[in-house]
Protein backbone atom coordinates (compact mmCIF):
# COMPACT_ATOMS: atom_id res chain seq x y z
CA UNK A 1 0.00 0.00 0.00
CA UNK A 2 1.10 3.00 -1.00
CA UNK A 3 1.72 6.26 2.07
CA UNK A 4 -1.08 8.37 2.36
CA UNK A 5 -3.99 5.24 1.60
CA UNK A 6 -6.23 4.13 5.05
CA UNK A 7 -7.44 0.95 5.34
CA UNK A 8 -11.64 1.37 5.77
CA UNK A 9 -13.93 -0.27 8.50
CA UNK A 10 -14.87 -3.83 6.64
CA UNK A 11 -10.90 -4.17 5.83
CA UNK A 12 -11.49 -3.03 2.21
CA UNK A 13 -8.60 -1.07 0.48
CA UNK A 14 -9.70 2.62 0.03
CA UNK A 15 -7.73 3.88 -2.82
CA UNK A 16 -7.38 7.81 -3.97
CA UNK A 17 -9.70 7.49 -7.06
CA UNK A 18 -11.13 3.58 -7.08
CA UNK A 19 -13.19 2.21 -4.51
CA UNK A 20 -12.66 -1.10 -3.00
CA UNK A 21 -14.87 -3.56 -2.03
CA UNK A 22 -15.55 -7.52 -1.61
CA UNK A 23 -18.62 -8.81 -0.14
CA UNK A 24 -19.23 -12.37 -1.33
CA UNK A 25 -16.14 -13.51 -2.97
CA UNK A 26 -16.86 -10.21 -5.73
CA UNK A 27 -14.12 -7.84 -5.66
CA UNK A 28 -16.34 -4.66 -6.78
CA UNK A 29 -13.86 -2.15 -8.28
CA UNK A 30 -15.67 1.69 -9.09
CA UNK A 31 -13.89 4.34 -10.90
CA UNK A 32 -14.18 7.34 -8.77
CA UNK A 33 -13.61 10.58 -10.72
CA UNK A 34 -17.26 11.22 -11.57
CA UNK A 35 -16.20 14.92 -11.15
CA UNK A 36 -14.04 14.15 -13.94
CA UNK A 37 -16.10 11.29 -15.74
CA UNK A 38 -13.61 8.78 -14.33
CA UNK A 39 -10.87 9.93 -16.97
CA UNK A 40 -7.85 8.20 -16.46
CA UNK A 41 -5.34 9.85 -14.20
CA UNK A 42 -1.93 9.06 -13.70
CA UNK A 43 -3.67 8.05 -10.04
CA UNK A 44 -6.19 6.51 -11.15
CA UNK A 45 -4.45 3.81 -13.63
CA UNK A 46 -2.05 3.39 -10.40
CA UNK A 47 -4.82 2.37 -8.37
CA UNK A 48 -6.74 0.64 -11.16
CA UNK A 49 -3.18 -1.18 -11.33
CA UNK A 50 -2.80 -2.01 -7.51
CA UNK A 51 -6.62 -3.18 -7.47
CA UNK A 52 -6.30 -5.73 -10.29
CA UNK A 53 -3.21 -6.77 -8.66
CA UNK A 54 -4.83 -7.15 -4.99
CA UNK A 55 -7.89 -8.92 -6.69
CA UNK A 56 -5.90 -11.61 -8.46
CA UNK A 57 -4.13 -12.32 -5.38
CA UNK A 58 -6.94 -12.26 -2.56
CA UNK A 59 -8.22 -15.63 -1.96
CA UNK A 60 -11.25 -13.97 -1.09
CA UNK A 61 -12.03 -12.96 -4.30
CA UNK A 62 -13.64 -15.01 -7.37
CA UNK A 63 -14.81 -12.69 -9.56
CA UNK A 64 -14.30 -8.89 -10.11
CA UNK A 65 -16.98 -6.57 -11.40
CA UNK A 66 -15.66 -3.35 -13.00
CA UNK A 67 -18.11 0.10 -12.97
CA UNK A 68 -17.75 3.86 -12.98
CA UNK A 69 -19.09 6.36 -10.65
CA UNK A 70 -21.28 8.97 -11.68
CA UNK A 71 -22.69 9.21 -15.25
CA UNK A 72 -19.96 7.58 -17.10
CA UNK A 73 -18.22 4.42 -16.95
CA UNK A 74 -14.61 5.98 -18.34
CA UNK A 75 -14.38 9.53 -20.75
CA UNK A 76 -10.47 8.38 -21.52
CA UNK A 77 -7.40 9.27 -20.59
CA UNK A 78 -7.13 12.83 -18.86
CA UNK A 79 -6.07 15.09 -21.57
CA UNK A 80 -4.75 17.81 -18.75
CA UNK A 81 -2.22 15.09 -17.55
CA UNK A 82 -1.41 13.05 -21.10
CA UNK A 83 1.78 15.16 -21.66
CA UNK A 84 3.13 14.30 -18.04
CA UNK A 85 2.44 11.01 -17.35
CA UNK A 86 5.29 8.80 -16.26
CA UNK A 87 7.17 6.04 -18.21
CA UNK A 88 5.63 3.75 -14.71
CA UNK A 89 2.53 4.42 -15.79
CA UNK A 90 2.74 4.39 -19.58
CA UNK A 91 6.01 2.03 -20.63
CA UNK A 92 7.40 2.90 -24.17
CA UNK A 93 5.85 0.06 -26.42
CA UNK A 94 4.17 -1.52 -23.98
CA UNK A 95 0.14 -1.20 -22.55
CA UNK A 96 -0.29 1.30 -19.72
CA UNK A 97 0.25 -0.89 -16.57
CA UNK A 98 -3.95 -0.89 -15.60
CA UNK A 99 -4.63 -2.80 -18.60
CA UNK A 100 -1.84 -5.08 -18.43
CA UNK A 101 -3.17 -5.73 -14.78
CA UNK A 102 -5.85 -6.79 -15.81
CA UNK A 103 -4.87 -9.04 -18.39
CA UNK A 104 -3.01 -10.97 -15.38
CA UNK A 105 -5.89 -11.03 -13.45
CA UNK A 106 -7.03 -14.75 -12.74
CA UNK A 107 -10.37 -13.93 -11.43
CA UNK A 108 -13.50 -13.23 -14.26
CA UNK A 109 -14.41 -9.07 -15.32
CA UNK A 110 -17.59 -8.41 -15.69
CA UNK A 111 -17.53 -4.92 -16.77
CA UNK A 112 -20.71 -2.61 -15.94
CA UNK A 113 -20.96 -0.24 -18.02
CA UNK A 114 -22.79 2.50 -16.48
CA UNK A 115 -22.53 5.59 -19.34
CA UNK A 116 -20.15 6.93 -21.90
CA UNK A 117 -16.91 4.34 -22.24
CA UNK A 118 -14.60 6.43 -24.96
CA UNK A 119 -11.62 5.66 -25.58
CA UNK A 120 -9.32 4.57 -23.00
CA UNK A 121 -12.15 4.10 -21.48
CA UNK A 122 -13.49 1.67 -24.20
CA UNK A 123 -10.72 0.04 -23.96
CA UNK A 124 -11.35 -0.39 -20.27
CA UNK A 125 -14.47 -2.12 -21.21
CA UNK A 126 -12.82 -4.20 -24.00
CA UNK A 127 -10.06 -5.56 -21.22
CA UNK A 128 -12.80 -7.29 -19.09
CA UNK A 129 -14.34 -10.85 -19.58
CA UNK A 130 -17.97 -10.28 -19.78
CA UNK A 131 -20.00 -6.81 -20.65
CA UNK A 132 -23.22 -5.77 -19.19
CA UNK A 133 -24.92 -2.27 -20.27
CA UNK A 134 -27.32 -0.07 -18.99
CA UNK A 135 -29.46 2.00 -21.81
CA UNK A 136 -27.62 5.09 -20.64
CA UNK A 137 -23.76 3.40 -21.99
CA UNK A 138 -22.63 4.28 -25.27
CA UNK A 139 -19.03 3.32 -26.39
CA UNK A 140 -16.69 5.19 -28.70
CA UNK A 141 -13.40 4.98 -30.11
CA UNK A 142 -11.88 8.65 -30.80
CA UNK A 143 -8.61 7.93 -31.31
CA UNK A 144 -8.36 8.86 -35.03
CA UNK A 145 -10.81 12.10 -34.17
CA UNK A 146 -7.76 13.18 -31.31
CA UNK A 147 -4.47 12.12 -33.59
CA UNK A 148 -3.33 9.55 -31.34
CA UNK A 149 -2.76 5.79 -31.81
CA UNK A 150 -4.38 3.21 -29.67
CA UNK A 151 -2.01 1.79 -27.25
CA UNK A 152 -4.29 -0.23 -24.85
CA UNK A 153 -5.54 -3.02 -27.26
CA UNK A 154 -8.34 -1.14 -28.45
CA UNK A 155 -7.22 -1.68 -32.54
CA UNK A 156 -6.90 -5.38 -32.13
CA UNK A 157 -9.38 -6.48 -29.89
CA UNK A 158 -12.55 -4.38 -30.93
CA UNK A 159 -12.65 -6.31 -34.80
CA UNK A 160 -12.00 -9.53 -33.14
CA UNK A 161 -15.60 -8.84 -30.91
CA UNK A 162 -17.32 -7.62 -33.34
CA UNK A 163 -15.81 -8.40 -36.60
CA UNK A 164 -13.51 -5.88 -38.71
CA UNK A 165 -15.61 -4.06 -41.11
CA UNK A 166 -17.89 -2.64 -37.87
CA UNK A 167 -14.85 -2.01 -35.71
CA UNK A 168 -13.24 0.23 -38.88
CA UNK A 169 -16.43 1.89 -39.40
CA UNK A 170 -16.36 2.90 -35.43
CA UNK A 171 -12.83 4.09 -35.43
CA UNK A 172 -12.70 5.64 -38.52
CA UNK A 173 -15.17 7.51 -38.03
CA UNK A 174 -15.19 8.38 -34.08
CA UNK A 175 -18.85 7.59 -33.87
CA UNK A 176 -20.98 6.50 -30.71
CA UNK A 177 -22.21 3.05 -30.67
CA UNK A 178 -25.16 3.27 -28.14
CA UNK A 179 -26.02 0.19 -25.96
CA UNK A 180 -28.63 -1.51 -27.78
CA UNK A 181 -26.70 -1.19 -30.75
CA UNK A 182 -23.82 -3.14 -28.75
CA UNK A 183 -25.92 -5.67 -27.84
CA UNK A 184 -26.63 -6.51 -31.36
CA UNK A 185 -23.49 -6.64 -32.51
CA UNK A 186 -22.39 -8.79 -29.43
CA UNK A 187 -20.15 -6.92 -27.58
CA UNK A 188 -22.37 -6.93 -24.81
CA UNK A 189 -24.54 -9.58 -23.38
CA UNK A 190 -27.20 -7.81 -21.29
CA UNK A 191 -28.66 -4.17 -21.62
CA UNK A 192 -30.64 -3.08 -18.64
CA UNK A 193 -32.25 0.03 -17.45
CA UNK A 194 -29.76 2.10 -15.35
CA UNK A 195 -31.49 1.33 -11.85
CA UNK A 196 -30.74 -2.61 -12.59
CA UNK A 197 -27.12 -2.65 -13.64
CA UNK A 198 -25.97 -3.29 -10.26
CA UNK A 199 -27.92 -6.20 -10.04
CA UNK A 200 -27.50 -7.77 -13.29
CA UNK A 201 -23.99 -7.52 -12.82
CA UNK A 202 -24.48 -9.34 -9.58
CA UNK A 203 -26.52 -11.91 -11.02
CA UNK A 204 -24.08 -13.02 -13.52
CA UNK A 205 -21.12 -12.83 -11.02
CA UNK A 206 -22.97 -15.13 -9.15
CA UNK A 207 -23.81 -17.32 -11.74
CA UNK A 208 -19.93 -18.13 -12.41
CA UNK A 209 -19.69 -18.38 -8.56
CA UNK A 210 -21.80 -21.34 -9.16
CA UNK A 211 -19.76 -23.10 -11.28
CA UNK A 212 -17.18 -25.59 -9.53
CA UNK A 213 -14.87 -23.68 -7.76
CA UNK A 214 -11.69 -24.53 -9.00
CA UNK A 215 -13.13 -24.66 -12.85
CA UNK A 216 -13.46 -20.08 -13.18
CA UNK A 217 -9.41 -19.45 -13.41
CA UNK A 218 -8.38 -22.39 -16.29
CA UNK A 219 -11.13 -21.91 -17.64
CA UNK A 220 -10.68 -18.04 -18.46
CA UNK A 221 -7.18 -18.94 -19.16
CA UNK A 222 -7.73 -21.56 -21.18
CA UNK A 223 -10.45 -19.27 -23.74
CA UNK A 224 -8.18 -16.24 -23.74
CA UNK A 225 -4.82 -18.22 -24.65
CA UNK A 226 -7.02 -20.25 -27.19
CA UNK A 227 -8.04 -16.37 -28.86
CA UNK A 228 -4.86 -15.54 -29.31
CA UNK A 229 -3.65 -18.32 -31.55
CA UNK A 230 -4.69 -19.66 -34.75
CA UNK A 231 -7.61 -22.34 -34.37
CA UNK A 232 -5.14 -25.25 -35.03
CA UNK A 233 -2.99 -24.15 -32.88
CA UNK A 234 -5.94 -23.21 -29.97
CA UNK A 235 -7.54 -26.86 -30.49
CA UNK A 236 -3.91 -28.48 -29.91
CA UNK A 237 -4.03 -26.44 -26.52
CA UNK A 238 -7.56 -27.67 -25.33
CA UNK A 239 -6.57 -30.91 -26.07
CA UNK A 240 -3.12 -30.85 -24.03
CA UNK A 241 -5.22 -28.86 -20.99
CA UNK A 242 -8.15 -31.25 -20.98
CA UNK A 243 -6.13 -34.50 -20.77
CA UNK A 244 -3.70 -32.77 -17.88
CA UNK A 245 -7.17 -31.60 -16.26
CA UNK A 246 -8.72 -35.19 -16.37
CA UNK A 247 -5.29 -36.59 -14.98
CA UNK A 248 -5.16 -34.06 -12.04
CA UNK A 249 -8.44 -35.28 -11.37
CA UNK A 250 -8.17 -38.78 -11.53
CA UNK A 251 -9.73 -39.49 -14.83
CA UNK A 252 -13.07 -39.43 -14.48
CA UNK A 253 -13.47 -40.55 -11.21
CA UNK A 254 -14.28 -37.05 -9.93
CA UNK A 255 -15.84 -35.85 -12.34
CA UNK A 256 -19.32 -38.21 -12.36
CA UNK A 257 -20.31 -35.90 -9.49
CA UNK A 258 -19.29 -32.84 -11.62
CA UNK A 259 -21.59 -33.97 -14.00
CA UNK A 260 -24.49 -34.68 -11.77
CA UNK A 261 -24.50 -31.33 -10.12
CA UNK A 262 -23.91 -29.92 -13.53
CA UNK A 263 -27.27 -31.41 -14.41
CA UNK A 264 -28.95 -30.68 -11.33
CA UNK A 265 -28.11 -26.96 -11.92
CA UNK A 266 -30.09 -27.23 -15.40
CA UNK A 267 -33.10 -28.63 -14.19
CA UNK A 268 -32.72 -26.00 -11.79
CA UNK A 269 -32.90 -22.97 -14.38
CA UNK A 270 -35.55 -24.65 -16.37
CA UNK A 271 -38.16 -24.40 -13.43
Amino acid sequence: MRPGRKQNLSENTAFETVRYEVRDAIAHVTLDRPEARNALSAALMRDLTDAFGRASTDPEVRVVILTGAGKAFCAGVDLKESGTMSTETVPPGERPSCWRAMEACRRPIIGAINGAAITGGFELALACDVLVASTSARFADTHARVGVIPGAGLSQRLSRVIGIYRAKYLSLTGNFLTAEQAYDWGLVSHVVPPEQLEETALVVARDMLSVMPHMLEPYKALIDEGFARELGGAMDLESRRSAAHIEAMGAWTGARGAFEAVKERGRGQQD
